[in-house]
């Protein structure tokens, strides 16, 4: 996911235009003892800051901001605290933290409190760093006033408070003391030769406890009284419902009540099981007077005919058109990529709980400024009468951080219908899920370019199709200028191959299909197009595509810097065994710079098995570098699974695919060996959620490329090629 722009709440609710998104988040933790009561805190432990308490036991909690949702970000933070605590890792604990953005927000963002763009750990490093700082010295002031000796002669390791006299006591036992006391504004940090947790690797916190299923997610949450309630949605996006006949869904064991809503109908009912079987039983007529009704084919052909045209100008360097003119070689292209569902393994839920008074939510929430302002707008309630409460998700790619916050504001809309104080919980199915829109874009890439009589690029002229994430959104007043959406052209607005005469355009259409950010965003298909245009005019120029890369990236020392460790560690150039072939791709992405060596075998059936991808990446310091390592794994293998075999098709505006056997997943016997390799660096942390998508897709194109002379220019790769 992608979020560049640094908003104010008022910004943001000026840029909606709509009640619904509300004025002020209401639940603001305060930095003083007191307020622990209405926090929820428990009373014997001590509040430092809004990120830090500690317990007298000793017991670290880490007050998280951000949504963990796989990624790791709470034990990265947690990892931040630990190391200027001097924490035992041991004594490490993290919960979510309230919806406040006064307090929790995303410092990249300005007053919005989310998770996405890969900045998690980029935004909080320097925040979290400093809370653990702080409790440091204030711990250590206590103890020195308790004892009678300069705060400056008491040292803490480990837990361990202790001064040269032989004075010595856990630091949980000045906890209640320090935490009354100031807190430092701008207290020392660490250097780096003094990390003990910072570059190192430590176990997850949230490992053992998902495992033994302690941790939950959504779906497990049960309330006292709670009903399930699922969901009968229109076909076709756009599509209202005209009447609907309840009768025998209100007959199934279990169904307590059906809700019609303006754009769905709601089963609710004990348990999901009747709920389901009572939505089977609906009948509804559905108003597809405005619905989105096109096909896949028909939207491709569109948008074929619009790549043969010019577009809106969204960079120019040089002459294009003159410079291919009077190239002695041209390469022209065309790509399609399909719209792609994030599909994590849990689908969306969402709890609420409203009296007519006040409410309560809970689900994996991405964006709490937006999930929490959509619930009090939709219920007319103030803000501060609103508890959102952040569980942990299984999965998201992109798919919890919704700009109208729909699967939320369909809770709150549903609660407002059925008018009951008893909390329900709202399901979608897996089917639901892959059906239920809000995908990564389909795009349409038409590129020329061309090289001199020396096999030097000269020109580049690039045209892209596709649907704009932002229009329509909030976002849109801050990352949509002059017409051009940042997220649709990124990857190729910024290529960074030296290129001197260069020509990029955008088309951007109105399809009723609901689009999102995911996973990695636009670089999902900017870094394929450039990755393989860089190969077949490595091909043209006689030159081996790394070495030509290369030299194109003189001037850009940390995309050499991972291109060469990739192909250093990969043996490029080095004999494989027989049947087995390179191919290699570099892009950045969200601050990062990844390269990659994927490794492919030609089976007997032709078909192709991806064997290993060694993995580059600079992400400046690595925090926690299994972590990091994870993540790159992960990456790769989102991104082959989408590039091998997934794509979202319309027929007559309905959605095909409606579980994993019609999109299908990468599946462990399809997972190659990834090897990560982290440039050591002491810049700033950058992000590594999404880095690891880009390269994977081209790299292995490429790979097969050169064990078969065949080019994939139609994503997936299963698909029908036409060159």
């Amino acid at each position: 996911m992608t979020v560049h722009p640094k908003l104010s709440r008022r910004a943001f609710l000026a840029a909606t235009g709509s009640a619904a998104l509300g004025l002020t988040i209401g639940l603001r933790l305060d930095v003083t003892p007191a307020s622990a009561a209405t926090a929820g805190i428990a009373a014997e432990a001590s509040t430092f800051n809004p990120f830090v308490r500690v317990a007298p036991d000793g017991v670290v909690t880490v007050l998280v901001k951000h949504l963990d949702k796989g990624q790791g970000v709470a034990t990265g933070l947690a990892t931040l605290v630990a190391e200027e605590l001097d924490a035992p890792w041991e004594a490490m604990r993290v919960e979510f933290a309230p919806a406040d953005a006064r307090v929790y927000n995303n410092l990249e963002w300005g007053e919005v409190q989310g998770t996405g763009g890969s900045s998690s750990i980029s935004n909080a490093h320097t925040q979290y760093r400093t809370a653990g700082a702080a409790a440091r010295e204030m711990l250590k002031a206590a103890a020195a006033k308790e004892w009678g000796v300069p705060a400056g002669e008491v040292t803490l390791r480990q837990g361990l408070l202790a001064h040269p006299s032989g004075k010595s006591a856990p630091f949980g036992a000045f906890a209640a003391a320090a935490a009354a006391s100031p807190v430092p504004e701008k207290p020392p940090l660490k250097d780096a030769a003094q990390f003990v947790y910072i570059g190192k690797t430590f176990p997850r916190l949230d490992t053992r406890a998902k495992s033994h299923g302690e941790r939950l997610f959504t779906l497990d949450q049960k309330l006292p009284g709670m009903h399930v309630a699922v969901l009968a949605r229109a076909p076709k996006f756009g599509g209202k419902v005209a009447s609907v006949d309840d009768a025998a869904a209100r007959a199934v064991p279990g169904v307590v009540d059906v809700v019609r809503l303006p754009e769905a109908v709601a089963v609710i009912a004990k348990s999901t099981w009747p709920a389901l079987k009572g939505r089977d039983a609906l009948k509804v007529e559905w108003d597809f007077s405005a619905a989105e009704s096109r096909s896949s084919d028909a939207l491709f052909a569109q948008y074929r005919a619009l790549a043969a045209t010019p577009g809106k100008v969204f960079a120019s360097t040089g002459d294009a058109e003159a410079a291919l003119a009077k190239a002695a070689t041209v390469i022209e292209a065309d790509f399609e990529f399909p719209y792609l569902a994030h599909a994590p393994m849990e689908p969306l839920d969402v709890i609420i709980r409203h009296d007519g008074q006040s409410a309560e939510v809970w689900t994996g929430s991405q964006l709490q400024t937006v999930d929490h302002a959509v619930t009090a707008g939709i219920l007319g309630l103030d803000p501060a009468k609103v508890k959102l409460h952040t569980l942990w998700a299984g999965g998201s790619f992109g798919r919890r951080a919704i700009a109208n916050a729909h699967y939320v504001a369909e809770a709150a809309l549903l609660a407002k219908a059925w008018g009951k104080p008893d909390p329900v919980k709202i399901v979608w199915s897996r089917e639901d899920d892959i059906k239920g829109g809000y995908y990564r874009p389909m795009y349409v890439h038409k590129v020329k370019a061309g090289l001199d009589g020396a096999g030097n690029l000269v020109a580049w002229r690039h045209r892209i199709v596709g649907q704009s994430i932002l229009t329509g959104t909030p976002f849109e007043a801050f990352m949509v200028k002059d017409g051009i959406d940042a997220t649709s052209v990124e990857g190729v607005s910024d290529m960074p191959y030296a290129v001197p005469n260069f020509h990029g355009e955008l088309h951007t259409v109105k399809v009723g299909v609901p689009v999102l950010w995911w996973r990695s965003v636009g670089h999902t298909h900017t870094a394929y197009v450039v990755e393989t245009m860089m190969d077949d005019l490595a091909k043209a120029a006689g030159r081996d595509p790394y070495e030509f890369r290369m030299t194109l990236l003189e001037g850009h020392p940390r995309h050499q810097a991972v291109l060469k460790l990739a192909a250093g560690k990969a043996g490029w150039g080095t004999p494989l065994p027989q049947g087995r072939h390179r191919g290699i791709a570099v892009h950045a992405s969200f601050k990062s710079f990844a390269a990659q060596v994927a490794e492919v075998s030609v089976k007997p059936d032709g078909t192709m098995k991806v064997e290993r991808v060694v993995c580059a990446i600079d992400c400046g310091l690595a925090v926690n570098p299994d972590i990091v390592a994870a993540q790159m794994e992960g990456g790769v293998g989102y991104g082959l699974g989408a590039a091998m075999r997934n794509a979202i098709t319309l027929k007559d505006g309905e959605v095909e695919q409606a579980n994993f056997d019609a999109y299908e997943p990468l599946r462990m016997s399809d997972m190659p060996v990834v090897e990560t390799h982290i440039v050591a660096s002491a810049e700033p942390p950058t992000g590594v959620g999404e880095p690891g998508v880009p390269p994977a897709a081209p790299a292995v194109a490429n790979a097969w490329y050169a064990a078969t002379g065949t080019r994939w220019r139609k994503l997936p790769f299963s698909s029908p090629q036409g060159s």
